[in-house]
């Protein structure tokens, strides 16, 4: 760990890094004419006065292309793989941003939870943080970069933080774990996902498994089946509603709440569905671990708020729309038809594509509408693969304008419509149009 001394300060929980810490931190070369760095970007347009800039190569271009505009927006100091006034010069930036993540986070002495899995990080990290009483990086910022920032602003005087480790590459989880340093993880759930990079549920598992190298893990009972069918389980402790080790029991959900009994205590949590309870779940679950009140716990949960996308609920014009279109995996799909399928009166979903499934794309999709099918629900699809899919029962539109066309035909004030999609499909745009 870098000692702090004369290269760091705090002052009103605004840490500050001298240059001369920031190239100690990442092994670089300091050229001269940089200042105080108070805060960290790696998208120009963000960068504001005391900004370390991060010229990180990009899809479509390299950062280092966007030295000048930082600079000219107040950067105070830049990492990047060239040299220049005001700037810290390293082989690989994006190597080195990991190094200076694993710095800051080694100055934090504070305990760090990390939430990975296929599915429902979001709703747990959120879960977990607002539960335990720790801070955390806000949304789904789960990459190298904002956890780097997140662990720069973060105050040495938190009790704990908890952040959220999101992969999409061979090699990714090892990155994060070495730059977040959990004292605890949590394992959420375990499916297809990313597969263009991982191949296969194999190659999710040996990714995500990296997660369980914290001194302490925790995983649900479903990541705990397919752990076991890889070989892959350890023993670790688990939470669901079942045969757990942390148990939640007599599991009622609700259109607009879940609630259940955890160690005799009741708990609600202000959000429908299973992926809120087994967030709540594993928040508690994780209480116990840390030596945390649960009653504590349990209130915070009353009054858990979640982004938006994930099991949003909003009426317009009496109709009643859950908007959890903020990503999607089968796992994720098949565990909001399941939900859906429970609830009563007349209901509908609209089901989009799930994207990065690669070549098993529509084995994958022709799968979600079968799970549909068996459930007795005939969704609208939306997509690629949206005609095969309704030929398994249910109708195809082609787009977005389409789809709210067929649904305004039907729907009526106190339906239930259920929108699900990966994120790029850009599905809850049905809800801005609606009222329109």
């Amino acid at each position: 760990m870098l000692r702090s001394g004369e290269v760091l300060v705090y002052l009103a929980h605004v840490r500050e890094l001298t240059p001369e810490w920031v190239a100690e931190a990442t092994g670089g070369r300091l050229h001269p004419g940089g200042g105080p760095v108070r805060d960290l970007h790696w998208n120009s347009r963000e960068v504001a006065p005391g900004s370390l800039f991060v010229a990180l190569p990009g899809a479509r271009a390299h950062g280092r292309s966007f030295i000048p505009e930082a600079r000219a927006q107040g950067a105070s100091l830049v990492l990047a793989d060239v040299p220049g006034e005001a700037t810290v010069e390293v082989k690989d930036p994006y190597g080195a941003l990991l190094r200076l993540g694993s710095a800051l986070r080694e100055l934090f002495p504070g305990v760090v939870v990390a939430v990975g899995g296929s599915s429902g990080k979001t709703t747990t990290k959120e879960a977990l943080a607002q539960g335990l009483g720790f801070p955390a990086p806000s949304g789904n910022q789960n990459t190298a970069p904002p956890l780097a920032r997140f662990f720069l602003h973060l105050s040495p005087g938190e009790e704990g933080a908890v952040v959220e480790l999101g992969i999409d590459r061979v090699g990714e989880m090892a990155e994060l774990m070495g730059l977040s340093k959990p004292a605890l993880s949590v394992l959420t759930a375990l499916g297809e996902e990313h597969l263009l990079a991982f191949g296969g549920l194999e190659g999710v598992v040996r990714e995500e498994a990296g997660l369980l190298r914290a001194p302490q893990a925790l995983v649900s009972l479903q990541a705990k089946e397919v752990l076991q069918a890889f070989g892959r389980y350890r023993g670790e402790p688990t939470y669901g509603f079942g045969e757990a080790t942390f148990a939640g029991e007599d599991l009622e959900l609700f259109p607009t709440e879940s609630r259940f009994r955890y160690r005799g205590r009741r708990v609600q949590v202000p959000y429908p569905g299973l992926g809120p309870a087994l967030g709540a779940l594993a928040a508690l679950a994780a209480a116990e671990l840390l030596g945390k009140d649960l009653g504590g716990v349990a209130e915070r949960l009353a009054g858990l708020r979640l982004p938006p996308g994930r099991m949003e609920r909003r009426v317009l014009g009496g109709v009643v729309f859950l908007n959890d279109a903020y990503n999607a995996n089968p796992l994720s799909v098949k565990a909001g038809l399941a939900w859906l399928a429970a609830q009563p009166g007349r209901k509908w979903v609209v089901l989009g594509e799930m994207r990065e499934l690669g070549s098993l794309a529509e084995r994958l999709h022709l799968e979600v509408a079968e799970e549909a099918a068996r459930l007795g629900l005939k969704p609208l699809y939306l997509g690629p693969f949206a005609q095969a899919q309704a030929a398994l029962g249910g109708e195809a539109v082609e787009g977005l304008e389409e789809a709210l066309a067929w649904l305004k035909a039907r729907v009526l004030p106190g339906d239930l419509v259920y929108l699900k999609a990966s994120r790029a499909v850009g599905l809850e745009r049905i809800l801005d149009l609606w009222d329109a």
